[in-house]
């Protein structure tokens, strides 16, 4: 079945959420749905949802108007061609002692390693990125220095790659994984069903830490964040507030001439260098929260 997308943009957190309220009541709900602060500095709101099938248009455009939204603009997503082509040309990729491979390279991975399956899909993260890799490469170490987390928090986690690797290397703790984008939800969901760890990691669309799960399962002892340079340096005050005393945060989606500018900003916040890791032109940070 064919996937649809409907987004609007509004003003105002009050009508972003009065207007995500009434999407839910929608039959045929939407398959997941969400709203998010542009974070331009306009006040503008985008709230969007995801139906299985073309949804009801005229139902949309009540809701919209009601809600004093302008209408939504409503455009199928065409996966399966995409995820196709994508599948055919994605080959496993290792990174420690973790692999992250396809379905259809399921039946070849060495039993030795950590197998992520990942399906090509419209989220960030089949493991083939350089800023992937090293937040893999980061778990690894964190690993053999002997940490072990009890609650994990993956911001941004498109696919669930990082969160599903989490979950493997620390099977005791509880893991949350959201991403702004409702697709990257879904995604990510289906990949926590396929990898086996559905009631391990709980999946929700939210900007940031901006969801009622992500504040009452605070405060974690790992929190991983591979989205930008950008807005991981404006979630520098939440991270800090979020993390536990002592706790690890491991960042990426950083360019390395940019490192620098993003770790200046941690160290503001208290927090202190543990691991740098490079891979290309990406690096990733490892920083540490002090203890008390």
């Amino acid at each position: 079945m064919t996937l649809y997308h409907a987004v609007t943009a509004v003003t105002g957190r009050a009508t972003a959420e009065a207007l995500f309220d009434a999407l839910d009541e929608m039959y045929p709900a939407p398959k997941a749905s969400g709203t998010h602060d542009r974070d331009d500095g306009s006040g503008i709101w985008e709230v969007s949802a995801y139906f299985e099938g073309a949804p009801d248009e005229a139902m949309l455009a009540l809701l919209a108007a009601a809600n004093g939204a302008p209408a939504f603009s409503v455009a199928p997503v065409g996966t399966k061609d995409w995820m196709a082509q994508v599948r055919a040309g994605l080959s496993p990729v290792r990174a420690g002692r973790f692999v992250v491979y396809g379905s259809h390279d399921r039946d070849t991975i060495p039993s030795n390693l950590i197998g992520l399956e990942i399906e090509a899909a419209l989220a960030f993260g089949t493991g083939h990125h350089a800023t992937t890799q090293g937040c893999l490469l980061a778990l690894d170490g964190l690993v053999r220095q002997g940490i072990a987390p009890r609650r994990i928090a993956d911001i941004g986690g498109g696919t669930g790659v990082l969160a599903m690797a989490a979950a493997r290397v620390f099977p005791a703790a509880r893991i949350i994984a959201s991403d702004i984008d409702a697709l990257a939800t879904i995604t990510a969901t289906a990949n926590v069903r396929a990898n086996d760890l559905t009631g391990r990691i709980r999946c929700v669309t939210a900007p940031g830490f901006r969801h009622p799960a992500l504040r009452e399962n605070a405060p974690y002892d790992l929190i991983l964040s591979n989205i930008l340079a950008g807005p991981l340096k404006r979630l520098a005050p939440d991270m800090r507030s979020h993390l536990a005393p002592g706790g690890i945060l491991v960042l990426s989606g950083i360019l390395t001439r940019q490192a620098i500018s993003v770790e200046r900003v941690y160290r503001g916040w208290g927090f202190a260098r543990q691991q740098l890791v490079r891979r290309g032109e990406w690096s990733v940070l490892v920083l540490r929260k002090p203890a008390r």
